[in-house]
């Protein structure tokens, strides 16, 4: 059976952001809870405690719980089910007992509902307690019922193990079809028995689903014979992207000389790698905004350098360098535009423009007159 515990009232307080002191609600319901224990010692400021579908055969342990138990503004109050709406009056003490009480089972308390109860608050006070002992009488007799139909049955055990098991089969589909089949009464303990036999077969196929889950897992093989690891993707992932939304916990990463194993989720990613590289320098980032996760794993051993080294660069640099310029010889095409015949000589582009000396005179017999005066 569930009992409560630190864990079960902390995980159902999330409205309260897990603070349990000072809890005003809590819903225990739904949870097979035999017992009432620690609320009271936990969250003294409960103002609603909600319990339904529990096999809680006593209300106990809520008298440290002063909001709960001084509730002056309980305006409605369900009590269906209970054996106390079978006694005599039960009603009208109810209501006569509860001034504030506006609702009743669902049912509204009137002002002549209430003047009436009152008025036979003396005569139906007895009636409840004479109830009330009656009611004991009856189930102490359900109680000694139930002890006789609960009687152990001492059968043989076969000597075969699989027979037993067999056997055992057979009698625990029996029990349970002749269990589901009997006729129950409404009582503590037939509940408590139809709660157990429940939790009981669910557990029973949890087991088998578990059991089945185990035998038919698949187990990746990892490596081949020869030791070497294969390309293994079970995730389906892009080897070139990550999500952002995986967080980081869920992935695992692991380098290896020869191979790369990335399990993410349970999901194992694996590549071998072309050549041996360094564990030790190996580096694992993940991108804060894009969420890339790049795995840097350098070389073992590095490339040679195809590069000149610096000390002949450096030589050869402070050599003189003598310039040798080659022309090549014409070349005669096929065809031909705007010529006769081959060149003779190749085109020089420095003579292509030439100086203009064409208002160049001979001064040689320039005589300069004096008394001429200069050119404005």
């Amino acid at each position: 059976m569930v009992r409560i515990t630190v864990d079960l009232i902390r995980k159902r307080s999330e409205h309260n952001e897990g603070e349990i002191s000072t809890l005003e609600e809590i819903a225990l319901h739904q949870e097979n809870i035999e017992k009432i224990e620690l609320v009271d010692k936990l969250s003294r400021s409960l103002k609603i405690l909600l319990m339904q579908n529990n096999i809680i055969s006593k209300i106990e342990n809520l008298n440290m719980l002063k909001k709960l138990e001084c509730n002056e503004h309980l305006k409605e109050l369900f009590l269906t089910g209970n054996p106390c709406t079978e006694y005599l009056g039960y009603r009208d003490y109810v209501i006569a007992t509860l001034p504030q009480l506006k609702e009743l089972d669902m049912t509204e308390i009137t002002r002549s509902d209430r003047i009436k109860a009152l008025q036979k608050y003396a005569e139906i006070e007895g009636d409840v307690i004479r109830g009330y002992w009656n009611y004991c009488k009856i189930r102490k007799k359900q109680i000694d019922s139930f002890n006789q139909r609960e009687k152990l049955v001492i059968t043989e055990v076969p000597s075969n193990l699989q027979d037993a098991n067999e056997e055992y089969q057979d009698q625990d589909q029996d029990e349970n079809s002749k269990f589901w089949n009997s006729k129950s009464y409404h009582t503590p303990e037939d509940r408590v028995a139809i709660a157990n036999k429940t939790i009981e077969t669910a557990e029973k196929k949890n087991k088998k689903k578990d059991n089945k889950l185990d035998k038919n897992k698949y187990i990746p093989k990892l490596f081949n014979s020869e030791g070497h690891a294969y390309n293994i993707n079970q995730a389906k992932i892009a080897i070139y992207r990550d999500w952002l939304h995986l967080d980081t916990s869920y992935v695992d990463i692991d380098v290896q000389p020869n191979y790369v194993r990335a399990t993410i989720k349970g999901k194992i990613l694996q590549l071998s790698l072309p050549c041996e590289v360094s564990t030790d320098s190996s580096v694992a980032k993940r991108n804060v905004a894009t969420g890339n996760l790049v795995v840097t794993m350098p070389r073992l051993a590095p490339l040679p350098s195809l590069v000149k080294p610096l000390s002949y660069a450096t030589k050869s640099c402070n050599k003189p360098r003598s310039r040798k310029i080659v022309r090549s010889a014409p070349v005669v095409s096929r065809r031909e535009f705007l010529e006769i015949g081959p060149r003779n000589e190749e085109m020089d582009f420095s003579k292509i423009y030439k100086e203009n000396n064409f208002n160049d005179k001979d001064r040689s017999n320039f005589i300069d007159d004096p008394d001429v005066p200069p050119l404005e």
